[in-house]
C-alpha cells in the first residue's frame, strides 16, 4: 500500500482548517446580523411607550396675601431713669430704707440723714426772726411817732428820715431772717430723701454711716417699672416701620411678649447703618432691663407667589423645582425662596405664574425624567416604579 506523502497531508489539513474557520465566521456573521435586526425592532416597539419614571401630582404657583414681617435684634431698656441723690452736704446717712428691686412711691422715703447739726441751724434762724421782729417792731414805732408830730421843728427833717430809714431796714433785715429760715427748713427737709416717683429701684450705692456730698447719686429709679425694647433696624427698612405696629418680641428663656412701636431715632448711625426704633413692651412679663431681644414687625399684608413645600428640591444649597412640559418630562428649574408659611414657601425669582409643576414625589425624580400624573386624589406613588 502506498504511503501519502508528507506534503499532501499538510495540504489537506489546511484545507479542513480553512473549512471549518470559514464555518464559523458565517455563523458568527449571521447571529450578529439577527440580534441587531432584533434590538432595531426591539427599539422600534418601546420607543412609542417609554415606561415613566414615577406617578406625581402637579400645581401652579398661586398668589396670596401673607403678613410682611422685618426682623431686628435689640436691647430691653427703662424707659427712663431717675437719678435720686443727696442735696445736703457732709451730712452722715443713718438709716437706708429701701433696696434694688423694691417697688416705691412717689413721696415715699428711701434713706434719712442725720438731722441734729440742721436742726440746730433751724433753731439759730429762729431766734435771728424773732430779733428781727423786734427791732422791727421798735423802728416802726420811731418811724409812726416822727410822721404824726403836728408841729413842724419839733423833729429835725434829718432826724425824721433817720427813723423812717431804720424802718426800712429793719423790715429787710427781718426779709433776709425769714429767708434764711426758710432755707434751713428746706435743709431740714432734705435730710429724709424721697422717691420723685413711682417705679423700681434698679441701682443702690447708700450705706449706713457715710458722709455724703452733694449731688452723690445713691438711688437708681426705673420710672413706672416701664421698659422698652431699643431695636436695630437697618436703615432700608426704616421706611416700613410706623408708630403703633405690632411687634412680637422673643428674649431668652423662653419669654414671649407683644410689644408696640413708640416711635423711632431721627438719626441713623454712620458706622453701622442702623437706626432705633423704640418699642413698649408690658410690664411684669419676665423681662429685664439689659436682656438682649430679638423681635419681628408686623408691617401689615403683602402679595406673594408661593408652592407647596413639598415643590421644593433641595440640592448643593439651592432650591429647584421640577416643571413638567407636553411630552410629561420634566425639566429642573433653579428658584430663589423667601419666606415660608405653614406648609407653604414663597417663590421670589425664578418661575413664572401659572407654570405645571410637580407637587408631590420631586425628591425622587432627575431631570429629563418621564412621568405620569395623576390627581390629588388618586395619590402618587412613594418612589420609582
Amino acid at each position: 500500500m502506498k504511503i501519502p506523502s508528507r506534503n499532501r497531508i499538510l495540504g489537506i489539513v489546511a484545507a479542513v482548517l480553512f473549512l471549518v474557520l470559514g464555518i464559523v465566521w458565517w455563523r458568527i456573521n449571521t447571529a450578529y446580523n439577527g440580534e441587531t435586526t432584533k434590538i432595531q425592532i426591539h427599539g422600534l416597539k418601546t420607543s412609542s411607550a417609554i415606561k415613566p419614571a414615577l406617578t406625581v401630582t402637579t400645581t401652579t404657583p398661586f398668589l396670596a396675601e401673607w403678613p410682611e414681617k422685618s426682623r431686628s435684634n435689640g436691647n430691653i431698656t427703662a424707659w427712663q431713669e431717675a437719678s435720686i441723690g443727696s442735696e445736703v452736704n457732709g451730712l452722715r446717712l443713718a438709716e437706708v430704707k429701701a433696696n434694688v428691686g423694691e417697688t416705691v412711691h412717689q413721696g415715699q422715703v428711701l434713706a434719712v440723714f442725720s438731722s441734729e447739726t440742721v436742726k440746730a441751724d433751724v433753731a439759730q434762724a429762729l431766734a435771728t426772726v424773732a430779733e428781727a421782729e423786734a427791732r422791727l417792731a421798735e423802728a416802726k414805732a420811731n418811724a409812726d411817732r416822727a410822721r404824726q408830730v403836728p408841729v413842724p421843728g419839733v423833729l429835725s427833717a434829718q432826724k425824721v428820715g433817720e427813723y423812717l430809714a431804720a424802718e426800712r431796714a429793719a423790715s429787710a433785715r427781718l426779709d433776709s431772717a425769714r429767708a434764711q429760715l426758710s432755707n434751713q427748713q428746706i435743709r431740714l427737709k432734705q435730710t429724709y430723701l424721697i422717691a420723685q416717683d413711682d417705679g423700681v429701684i434698679s441701682a443702690r450705692t447708700a450705706t449706713v454711716g457715710a458722709v455724703i456730698s452733694v449731688g452723690q447719686e445713691l438711688f437708681r429709679l426705673i420710672r413706672f417699672n416701664r421698659l422698652e425694647w431699643r431695636a436695630e433696624v437697618a436703615a432700608a427698612e426704616l421706611h416700613k416701620i410706623r408708630a403703633g405696629q405690632n411687634v412680637q418680641i422673643s428674649a431668652s428663656g423662653g419669654i414671649q411678649v407683644k410689644g408696640v412701636v413708640r416711635t423711632e431715632a431721627p438719626i441713623v448711625d454712620p458706622q453701622t447703618r442702623m437706626g432705633l426704633v423704640y418699642v413698649d413692651v408690658p410690664s411684669n412679663t419676665g423681662l429685664k432691663a439689659g436682656m438682649f431681644a430679638h423681635g419681628e414687625f408686623e408691617l401689615g399684608p403683602k402679595k406673594v407667589m408661593a408652592l407647596p413645600q413639598t415643590a421644593i428640591v433641595q440640592y448643593e444649597g439651592f432650591n429647584y423645582v421640577y416643571r413638567i412640559g407636553a411630552d410629561n418630562k420634566v425639566s429642573q428649574v433653579k428658584v430663589e425662596i423667601g419666606r415660608r408659611l405653614e406648609e407653604n414657601i414663597e417663590i421670589i425669582n425664578g418661575l413664572e405664574k401659572n407654570t405645571n409643576v410637580v407637587a408631590t414625589g420631586a425628591a425622587f425624580l432627575n431631570d429629563g425624567d418621564t412621568v405620569r400624573v395623576v390627581n390629588a386624589s388618586e395619590g402618587p406613588q412613594g418612589g420609582k416604579e
